[in-house]
């Protein structure tokens, strides 16, 4: 099978979850930790390529610690604030996102990781 990556938050019960159907079906994973090791302006740009979804997918909006950062809606509203916002806030990156080869999604819910096993 070709190279698969997750983008893993192990205190996220969605990320958990898509990691667990990974496991389930003995995929193997390069699993990483964005926390640890924040993306970099080229690897969102990367995910932003690979996934189907608009920009603003890609970031919490709903999460405490967007507001607590300040933010808005607005803050995310093109591709290069959604970038911006992600590599002083890597904390509000949705996940999982799942890349296999050059596709990608963000498992949400979990079962969307499935989509790229056919």
């Amino acid at each position: 099978m070709t190279e698969m990556r997750i983008y893993h938050n192990p205190s996220c019960s969605k990320s958990r979850g898509a990691l667990e159907i990974l496991q389930e079906r003995g995929v193997d994973a390069d699993v990483v930790r964005y926390l640890e090791t924040p993306p970099d302006r080229a690897t969102l740009e990367h995910i932003l390529d690979a996934i189907d979804d608009d920009p603003q997918a890609l970031v919490r909006t709903d999460d405490p610690k967007f507001k607590a950062a300040g933010l808005t809606k607005g803050d995310v509203a093109t591709r290069e604030q959604v970038v911006a916002v992600l590599l002083e806030h890597p904390e509000v990156m949705q996940r999982p996102v799942v890349f296999v080869g050059e596709r990608a999604v963000i498992a949400r819910p979990s079962e969307r990781v499935l989509e790229l096993l056919d």
